[in-house]
């Protein structure tokens, strides 16, 4: 049933526009790629790179120190009383528990500032396209995921991205 929706949508998209637009009007870019690939996109997507590297390196070194503290504590058991033990075992769990908590605010901070990019990209792309289509007189742009099939001269993704590369160099994200 799922396949017969989607195949019953495509079917009326391409009826649709060949009974109302002609093939002059309807143009279509790849937004992926243009998010991927333009200056401002690749800088963002650096800038989140490295920060999530240099956050997960810096997790990966406490836990390693954790697991170090760990072998200590396993180390002191028969040496140290059960109360002392229980209290450094307490302790040591609540770092862990912190150290997990740190790494879940680190991948929520990268994501919100990746959705902040994509957002303030997408921001400044709007107004470049609809400039575009007024002066080459296109009704219509797709997201080329959207499509089925088209002709790669209407893919307008490469104008884009060189009218996007020179009105945004980067994405402010701190």
């Amino acid at each position: 049933m799922q396949l017969f929706k989607k195949i019953f949508y495509i079917f009326t998209i391409v009826f649709i526009f060949q009974n109302n637009l002609s093939a002059d009007n309807a143009h279509y870019l790849d937004f992926r790629y243009i998010l991927n690939e333009s200056k401002a996109g690749k800088g963002a997507q650096n800038f989140l790179k490295n920060k999530l590297d240099k956050g997960i390196t810096k997790l990966k070194e406490t836990e390693k120190k954790l697991q170090e503290e760990e072998k200590e504590i396993i180390k002191q058991k028969k040496i140290i009383t059960a109360e002392e033990y229980k209290k450094k075992v307490t302790t040591l769990r609540n770092k862990v528990a912190s150290l997990q908590k740190e790494r879940n605010n680190l991948l929520e901070s990268v994501a919100k500032q990746r959705t902040k990019a994509k957002s303030e990209l997408l921001k400044h792309l709007n107004p470049i396209i609809k400039e575009y289509m007024q002066e080459k007189k296109i009704r219509m742009v797709i997201d080329k995921k959207s499509l089925l099939l088209a002709d790669e001269s209407l893919n307008i993704t490469k104008d884009i991205i060189d009218i996007l590369n020179k009105k945004l160099k980067s994405i402010k994200l701190n």
